[in-house]
């Protein structure tokens, strides 16, 4: 594999993150670029080892985990916008502040929701010629970037919706969802 079309497949991995990054940037308060970092971090960094992970899957059981990557990243998506949705449809998310910051728990779940497929690229990867590590480096380091634009994009997104963002990034989260199930199927 050459060094453009992994360039290509860094970023293409990149976008469901991007599209999540989006809504999670609108839901949050005042978010400087520092916690856009943060996140973007996060992101990539998880968006980095599923390819590993997948490349070592996909020496042994390729077919099982080719069966089920989108189920896995549609319900893990769907169940965190839902989340997201109940939490801004709630009476009282009006007299709240938004959140200056997610938890890490809910982030990196978000992460593996959309870096699901870059495992099943893993799989992939792991019947071609090409370095694993500089690969998953590369998906890492686009993610980091797509995800971190994605959440201060989301910023002005939030500023507009107001209250209503968190029903935006839970409806964002879906639609990443339906879209990853919906391309495999």
């Amino acid at each position: 594999m050459n060094p453009i079309t992994l360039i290509v497949l860094a970023f293409a991995m990149s976008t469901d993150a991007f599209a999540a990054a989006v809504g999670k940037g609108a839901s949050l308060k005042k978010t400087r670029l520092l916690d856009a970092l943060r996140i973007g971090l996060i992101f990539g960094s998880i968006e980095a080892i599923t390819p590993l992970i997948g490349w070592l899957i996909g020496k042994s059981a390729s077919s099982y985990v080719e069966a089920w990557d989108h189920w896995i990243a549609f319900s893990l998506l769907v169940a965190l916008g839902l989340h997201m949705i109940y939490e801004g449809l709630k009476p009282s998310a009006q007299g709240i502040e938004k959140p200056s910051k997610q938890s890490f728990l809910k982030l990196s779940l978000t992460a593996i929701g959309t870096s699901i497929d870059a495992m099943a690229v893993g799989v992939g990867l792991a019947f071609i010629d090409v370095n694993i590590w500089i690969a998953a480096g590369l998906i890492g380091l686009a993610t980091t970037f797509m995800v971190t634009l994605g959440v201060m994009i989301g910023r002005v997104v939030g500023s507009v919706l107001g209250h209503r963002a968190e029903i935006f990034g839970g409806v964002t989260l879906i639609g990443v969802g339906v879209w990853i199930l919906s391309s495999h199927l």
